[in-house]
């Protein structure tokens, strides 16, 4: 009887371990190895994770220089990110990352701009960085960052998922100031938007028609996998990295559907790419503060909600949100921080973390008492024979 109830708490004690830590993460860690150099075990599944949103996902981290922003002064005179330094001085590279960036506007053709293993190069960074080392250091497989985005994109317009409908939003006329009812477009719908009651006149942009280019751009990659990893012949949607919301923030209808928008954008990736199960990490804007209002305390508010699991249960434990105010260096995300490096590294460990938080999902406090004291009896009853 005593040994069937010790096995009993076990199996409790094993299920609690599984449940995962919070989705709001504030702090980076910099305590990272060196990279080994060694290869992904190429038996396994490619793990791909897409990285969505407008310019700051871009990167405009300055590299090279003596200037405090750069990251040469970050890491040689200040002594941060080691890991992204070989004895040598040379920048390290990851060989079981690979780091992909296309990008096109709007629906036209793609330009590739890397295809490379994770390393620092070219003028500027971004968050993948940071990102990259997190994800390499854990996963047991290879790793692919795929960055698919341009600047100057909102979510409420260009970056619109199908699906969203058209809604309807009183604002002031932008030449009299008189109050009017407007119609915003839904998916696919042209102009932005429209006077309630007149005929839209189309231009030559549509609802989501950037989201439907950065997402067509992503699957051509992935339809050619071998020629962006090599030696690859199968993967896996493994998760989504989401910084954006600068665009959003200059119109009052499209803060106040973002969370709405955020939470059908979630939904609907994860159906595109055939990965229910695909884990999402956003970031919030750098600048913006907790109990911040305006539009951009409405997109604050909504990026930190969809990591609530009380709000949005059916994202528990998949779903986490880095809260960038902590991180950033300074400056705002329409100038793009400065191209302060240390705020692009801030941001990407950040995020790094946690998606490493969702796929190996820490275990909670109560789960290791709970287990001491399992260990405590199992222990005890040893030394009884």
């Amino acid at each position: 009887m005593k040994k069937r109830l010790l096995t009993g708490l076990l199996v409790v004690c094993l299920s609690v371990l599984t449940i995962p830590v919070a989705g709001a993460v504030v702090t980076a860690s910099q305590d990272l190895p060196d990279p080994d150099g060694r290869p992904a075990d190429m038996t396994k599944p490619v793990q791909v994770y897409i990285l969505l949103g407008q310019s700051n996902m871009l990167g405009f981290g300055k590299v090279a220089g003596e200037e405090t922003r750069t990251l040469e002064y970050a890491v040689n005179t200040q002594g941060k990110y080691p890991y992204l330094v070989d004895d040598a001085g040379n920048w390290t590279e990851r060989k079981d990352v690979r780091n992909v960036r296309v990008m096109g506007s709007g629906t036209n053709p793609m330009n590739v701009y890397k295809n490379e293993w994770l390393t620092v190069s070219g003028n500027n960074i971004g968050v993948e960085i940071g990102i990259g080392h997190h994800l390499g250091q854990t996963v047991d497989a290879p790793v692919m960052l795929l960055k698919s985005c341009i600047g100057n994109r909102s979510l409420g317009w260009d970056l619109l998922p199908p699906g969203s409908e058209q809604f309807e939003f009183e604002e002031p006329d932008p030449d009299t100031g008189e109050m009017k009812t407007y119609v915003y477009a839904g998916y696919g719908e042209t102009p932005l938007k429209w006077e309630k009651g007149t005929d839209p006149d189309p231009i030559g942009w549509y609802a989501g028609k950037q989201y439907d280019g950065d997402i067509a751009n992503a699957k051509t990659v992935l339809s050619e996998l071998d020629k962006y990893y090599p030696d690859a012949d199968e993967y896996e949607i493994a998760g989504f990295f989401w910084w954006q919301g600068d665009k959003d923030r200059y119109r009052a209808a499209h803060a106040s559907r973002y969370e709405q928008n955020l939470v059908h954008l979630i939904g609907q990736l994860r159906e595109e790419f055939d990965a229910p199960d695909a884990k999402f990490v956003c970031a919030t804007l750098g600048q913006t503060a907790e109990g911040a209002t305006g539009t951009e305390g409405l997109i604050l508010d909504a990026q930190l909600a969809v990591s609530d699991a009380a709000r949005y249960p059916q994202f528990a434990g998949d779903v986490a949100t880095v809260y960038s105010h902590p991180l950033s260096m300074g400056g705002a995300s329409n100038s793009h921080y400065g191209g302060n490096a240390q705020t692009y590294m801030n941001v990407g460990e950040a995020m790094g973390q946690a998606m490493v938080t969702l796929i190996v999902p820490e275990p909670s406090t109560f789960a290791m008492g709970v287990l001491g004291l399992l260990c405590l009896a199992f222990h005890a009853r040893r030394r009884r024979g």
